[in-house]
């Protein structure tokens, strides 16, 4: 069996010991007073098998936490929670989102966390229960609170930088220049994050508001406040990615409509400029005639139509000029 795992052992709301073999997990178990946190990155098989066995997990729950890109959900097993939740990120740059699958098993007295590889930062998840410690009597809930806040920052994090890039798009846009080929692309790329971003949050309400539901007794009344408030943080993330998703869309309406005013003014101005050039065309056709006019073999007829030509030209420019066609 290949386990790549951490562990943690509380005893009457103090840490006891860490990264001890997942086999004493029983032990512990065994013992009153103490819950246990399992961290598992990418375990084969074999590994799940003796875990689900140790823990009692439904074989549901746990072809859901090795199978990628589960939506974001909680579910109800006997004698334990599956929770599906995704931590993201936006890559400098390039306006690319990065998101990493995490699973959790809950049970009255441990917490089993499975990732699909490296890139979640559980440091940043151990950090976050240590920042806490005062709430750790609380017992699996206090484990399970530092997971879901930890998940919704970053989400909240990613929406603020989704909207800081979306306004350095915008100011690009209105920078009196039609927009480029790298500003499209750079706009088609934020509006792609923002829709995957929003596949992640939105969903996360149901998550948290579930695990606020009584029957399941999961939350102590104690620990009420701490998952609402980050309840109130997944609804501000979901608001914000809800007005940005119409930012995005205003956006790129208001793009073509700048495309084709764009394109409205050059055509205006290339007409304008063909009647100018039309004018003293049609003159010059004129006097051209092998028939005899006005001054015709004559120097003043050659001034006569020059001055018509020039005449007619600077007149029409001043008119196109004056309404704005030029």
């Amino acid at each position: 069996m290949d386990l790549k795992a951490r562990t943690r052992v509380w005893r009457d709301g103090k840490m006891e010991a860490e990264n001890f073999p997942a086999a004493r997990i029983s032990d512990y178990l065994a013992e009153p007073d103490t819950i246990v946190w399992l961290d598992l990155c990418s375990p084969d098989d074999e590994g799940l098998r003796v875990i689900s066995e140790e823990f009692g997990l439904d074989p549901l729950a746990v072809e859901d936490a090795v199978s990628r890109h589960e939506r974001p959900k909680l579910d109800r097993y006997e004698g334990h929670l599956f929770l599906n939740a995704y931590a993201v990120r936006l890559v400098d740059d390039s306006g690319a989102l990065e998101s990493h699958e995490i699973s959790a098993f809950v049970t009255d007295r441990a917490l089993v966390t499975v990732r699909g590889d490296e890139e979640f930062d559980i440091d940043a998840l151990v950090k976050q229960w240590d920042a806490s410690p005062d709430l750790a009597e609380h017992g699996v809930a206090y484990l399970l609170h530092g997971l879901l806040d930890l998940v919704v920052d970053q989400h909240f994090e990613t929406v603020q930088s989704l909207d800081t890039a979306i306004d350095g798009l915008e100011d690009r846009l209105f920078d009196g220049d039609v927009p480029d080929r790298e500003a499209q692309r750079r706009g088609y790329r934020l509006r792609k994050s923002l829709t995957l971003l929003r596949r992640v949050v939105l969903p996360m309400r149901e998550v948290v508001n579930g695990l606020l539901r009584h029957d399941l007794e999961i939350v102590p009344e104690a620990m009420t406040p701490y998952f609402q408030d980050v309840y109130d943080h997944v609804l501000r993330a979901t608001e914000w990615t809800e007005s940005l998703r119409d930012v995005v869309t205003n956006l790129q309406e208001t793009r073509i409509a700048m495309q084709g005013n764009h394109l409205n003014q050059v055509m205006k101005k290339l007409t304008g400029w063909a009647a100018v050039i039309a004018v003293p065309t049609a003159v010059t056709g004129f006097y051209g005639q092998n028939v005899p006019y006005p001054g015709y073999g004559k120097q003043w007829g050659f001034v006569v139509s020059l001055a018509v030509l020039i005449g007619t030209a600077l007149a029409l420019y001043a008119v196109f000029k004056k309404r704005d066609w030029l």
